[in-house]
């Protein structure tokens, strides 16, 4: 197979802590789907912890895992965002966000202590939390005559798909989630069935 129709990621938030020098970082692990999701994110953990010194993250979207941003929030370039990716990079995790909270305990910890930190702190949440394998899956829209129900439906039956929205009418739509490794022999038996239109939608 060319590609992975596979990837892994984290069925439900979890938190981790990790101390060093009076200095206390707390870990925030995020299922997420869009780089949009971190706002909202920042903003509650800002709201509960407004007394920290820095709110720094990482996040990795996409089933390819392709999609990923850093942020140090105030702390010294590369020590915060950098390392907290690198240990999802590590463990192969996507979909997923890490904000560390660091309360300051009046010791610096310098560029290598801090690199630690903000790693160790990472690892302590991914320790918290389920991480689950998902397939890649393609949605695509399914649409057909009445007349035609009966062959759709029993081909998303035996191949064991899941629809995800559903109309019928004397014009029916189904959308139906195909897993990757799946699409060319759906995609084949779908066209042999007679007026069946199909648009992809997006990939999960």
């Amino acid at each position: 197979m060319l590609f992975e129709d596979t990837y892994l990621t984290i069925a439900e938030p979890g938190e981790g802590i990790f101390r060093d020098r009076g200095s206390k970082f707390l870990a925030f692990a995020y299922p997420i789907q869009s780089d949009g999701d971190i706002k909202p994110i920042i903003a509650k953990l800002k709201a509960e912890h407004p007394k920290a010194n820095h709110h720094c993250y990482a996040l990795r979207i996409s089933p390819d895992r392709s999609v990923f941003r850093v942020n140090d929030d105030g702390e010294p370039s590369g020590t915060a965002g950098r390392p907290i990716l690198n240990t999802l990079l590590s463990q192969n995790i996507t979909n997923i966000a890490v904000v560390v909270v660091r309360y300051f305990g009046g010791t610096l910890l310098g560029v290598p202590g801090l690199i630690n930190a903000y790693k160790v702190a990472t690892e302590e949440v991914l320790k918290s939390v389920q991480i689950i394998e998902k397939t890649v899956n393609d949605v695509y829209q399914v649409s057909f005559n009445y007349l035609q129900m009966n062959d759709v439906m029993k081909l998303i039956k035996s191949e064991n798909l899941n629809i995800l929205e559903q109309q019928f009418d004397t014009d029916c739509l189904v959308k139906i989630e195909v897993r990757k490794s799946q699409v060319e022999k759906v995609m084949g038996l779908l066209h042999h069935i007679a007026g069946v239109k199909i648009m992809w939608v997006s990939t999960l």
